[in-house]
């Protein structure tokens, strides 16, 4: 266990270097490779969207969550795997410009979860994911941190990534299959196991949220009665597939509005809203002010819409 900590600590140590030399700013900042992004933060932020699937790195920093309504904390060393998409309140607490938060994100991807799951058959079966809310956070083992050190730096020999970092994020999803969280992973990798069957629902919903609800072709879609399917939805979002889905509107609705410049009445057309007036009332519910004065107050600000602070 001594070594395994000592090698934890070099490898935290050989990451914070890396991130801070290719993240000399605050800010969501895009890689070379696809779908990888790393996050450096100078001041403390709260963040109010939703996630997509992901596995977020700290490096240094602190960070709490909420999800469906129950808190998260983290800290370096840690990693944050969100197996579906979510919505969170996030909280980044601690951080200054000689201290920056930061951290580094990976795609999580289903299909690789479901490909390796047999690769650890021997293991003890999945249970029935009862106390599972859709994130998955612990302390990240030095495999793990080995593999995220050689993927963030193929940065540095960029012909090497269209081969070697498809690899490298195959394994991070190994050793999340195999590590002490293990059985969340194989519970999303598995077919016909609720989580699973959630998590395509979710993945569904995001790409048809403008559509009208429909709950009973929905759970024909992921195989399951409508009383399974609003009872786990329920647990693991914390709301219903409905409510889940003006979540989603809402969204969207904000992000148009800040990065297109839509009106709060076109906004809300889009996102598949009959009434500016059912919107404008909604909207103020989930984000505390109509959506004029929340939009000037977030150009004020320079939030990003949509962008989750791993």
């Amino acid at each position: 266990m001594k070594n395994e900590g000592q090698s934890i600590t070099r490898i935290i140590g050989l990451l914070r270097d890396k991130l801070t030399q290719l993240a000399p700013e605050p800010g969501k900042i895009p890689t070379a490779i696809e779908g990888v992004y790393i996050y450096r933060m100078d001041n403390d932020v709260r963040m109010d969207c939703f996630n997509d699937p992901c596995i977020g790195v700290l490096v240094q920093g602190d960070k709490r969550a909420i999800v469906a309504d129950e808190e998260y904390r983290f800290k370096e060393g840690w990693y944050i795997a969100y197996g579906m998409d979510l919505p969170a309140i996030s909280h980044i607490t601690g951080a200054s410009p000689k201290k920056p938060h930061l951290a580094m994100s990976i795609p999580l991807d289903r299909y690789i979860m479901s490909q390796l799951v047999t690769g650890v058959e021997k293991r003890p079966p999945p249970g029935n994911g009862a106390s599972y809310k859709g994130l998955t956070a612990a302390k990240a083992g030095s495999e793990l941190l080995d593999a995220c050190l050689r993927l963030i730096s193929l940065l540095d020999t960029p012909e090497r990534i269209p081969v070697l970092a498809p690899m490298i994020i195959r394994e991070i999803h190994y050793f999340l299959l195999i590590g002490p969280e293990g059985e969340d992973f194989r519970l999303l990798g598995t077919h016909e196991t609720p989580n699973n069957q959630i998590a395509q629902a979710i993945s569904w919903m995001r790409e048809n949220y403008c559509s009208p609800f429909n709950l009973t072709e929905l759970s024909r879609l992921v195989n399951m009665s409508q009383a399974s399917l609003s009872r786990h939805f329920s647990r693991i979002t914390g709301m219903s597939p409905l409510r889940f889905q003006k979540r989603l509107r809402l969204y969207e609705a904000q992000r148009l509005m800040l990065t297109e410049d839509k009106s709060a009445e076109t906004a809300a057309f889009a996102v598949g809203y009959e009434s500016s007036t059912q919107f404008n009332r909604e909207y103020k519910r989930q984000f505390g002010e109509p959506p004029h004065r929340d939009i000037e107050r977030l150009l004020v600000t320079g939030a990003v819409l949509g962008e989750e602070m791993v």
